[in-house]
């Protein structure tokens, strides 16, 4: 979702740059390929390590990642009819952008159910992420691609159904961020900053900002002429009454989120997969801005969706470009192998007179190095001494010891207490008088 927001956003840029159209399909095409590839990736991790699987549903930390699968199938729906239908044709656009829609608004909305659900029930958490978004945007990036699919459905009941059911989907998710976001902040605030692996996770909070303002600008263009004239103008004032305070969070938490990077990169932050954080966020902001530019008609916004997209790009070719970086410093950091040592082939080899022949090229295994220190060999004498020393307790308590830790070996003997000799007791006062012996 990632890469398909690229060509998503840049498609509808208020700008005419030649070779865009053409870029933003490439950028499409890829897109798709890595989709598959994660959906045969994914299929075969199911049908293998089904145990393995239903583990990440109950790892807090891997569960809410379930809905990044939704907000990728809908991503690249989205972008086949906005770009890929240059290349595959419009009948075959909308046909995939229809599958892909259905069955990502039915994963979104299981994972939006399910994770917290999980969460509740199963989960021990700590902290609160904002990872916890990730399932709940999922019906949000719907409501805002549902719309494209509006002109090739029938006119009437359709139609009607359609646009409601994403006006729908668009209050489920914006009512459960708005439950979330709080949990997000009051962490922050209280607990201190996250772990510099998980900072770039602070950009998710720009996603449902972002799209919701991208759904509510859909929501303005699809209306008119499908709803009635009321309603169609009261989603034209609802796109700009709404988008233009939540763009105005969105912006002052970008440059909050991007403070925190800052910070993470000067104490040491490296390459993780959370910098994949960095794209989608920012690509829904650029579709809201290019909305409320086309809807305001500002210059301001669409210089905003322009600085949004340089920033998009090079967010993207950040996350990129540096896990080549990082696989080629860990492998040049990486001890070299230590290789084994060639044995001797005991394997007969049938020459051409028929002799068995040992192979000419095997060498002898060097002998292994003894670890540890070498007893020393003790004589009649000097083995006396050493038992009458305690040299065989010690050796006996440390061997009970070593099997102690292991799980293994005897018990160790419990050690007899000594009495405290008293000063009545030396000078042989209170001693006990023996009986005398019986006849």
């Amino acid at each position: 979702m990632g890469t398909a927001i690229v060509a998503n956003a840049g498609v509808a840029l208020p700008v005419d740059v030649p070779g865009l159209r053409t870029a933003c399909a490439a950028v499409w095409a890829l897109s798709l390929a890595m989709l598959l590839a994660l959906l045969a990736a994914r299929s075969a991790h199911w049908a293998r390590h089904r145990d393995q699987a239903r583990a990440h549903l109950m790892d807090p930390a891997m569960a809410p990642f379930y809905g990044c699968l939704s907000m990728a199938l809908l991503a690249v729906g989205g972008g086949t009819l906005l770009v890929g239908r240059d290349w595959i044709g419009l009948p075959a656009a909308v046909a995939l952008d229809a599958v892909l829609f259905t069955a990502g608004t039915v994963v979104g909305l299981v994972a939006a159910v399910t994770v917290p659900y999980l969460m509740i029930v199963r989960h021990r958490i700590e902290n609160a992420s904002p990872v916890w978004l990730l399932p709940v945007v999922a019906p949000m990036v719907s409501a805002a691609l549902g719309p494209l699919l509006l002109p090739h459905l029938p006119a009437g009941q359709a139609q009607q159904t359609l646009l409601i059911g994403c006006y729908a989907l668009f209050g489920v998710s914006l009512l459960a961020t708005l439950v979330m976001l709080p949990l997000v902040f009051g962490r922050l605030v209280l607990d201190g900053p996250l772990p510099l692996a998980l900072t770039p996770t602070l950009f998710l909070v720009l996603g449902p900002l972002g799209q919701s303002t991208t759904a509510a600008n859909k929501f303005a263009d699809a209306a008119e002429g499908v709803l009635p004239a009321s309603y169609a103008h009261g989603f034209a004032a609802f796109a700009v009454l709404y988008g233009v305070p939540v763009m105005g969070f969105a912006l002052l938490w970008l440059a909050l989120a991007g403070a925190m990077v800052l910070r993470a990169r000067r104490r040491g932050m490296g390459f993780a997969m959370t910098f994949w954080a960095f794209t989608f966020p920012v690509g829904t902001c650029v579709t809201g801005a290019e909305g409320l530019a086309q809807h305001t008609g500002l210059a301001a916004f669409r210089w905003l969706a322009i600085g949004l997209y340089a920033l998009l790009l090079a967010a993207w070719l950040v996350a990129a470009s540096t896990p080549r970086a990082a696989c080629s410093a860990a492998r040049c950091s990486r001890a070299p192998r230590r290789r084994r040592p060639h044995r001797v082939s005991t394997r007969p080899s049938t020459g051409a007179a028929g002799a068995v022949t040992v192979a000419a090229r095997a060498r002898p295994t060097p002998p292994r190095p003894r670890r540890g220190r070498r007893r020393r060999r003790r004589g009649a004498g000097s083995q006396a001494r050493w038992r009458a020393s305690g040299g065989a307790r010690r050796r006996r308590g440390r061997a009970c010891r070593r099997g102690r830790a292991g799980g293994r070996g005897p018990r160790p003997r419990p050690r007899r207490r000594r009495r405290r000799r008293t000063a009545a007791r030396r000078s042989g006062a209170g001693t006990r008088v023996p009986r005398p012996a019986r006849r």
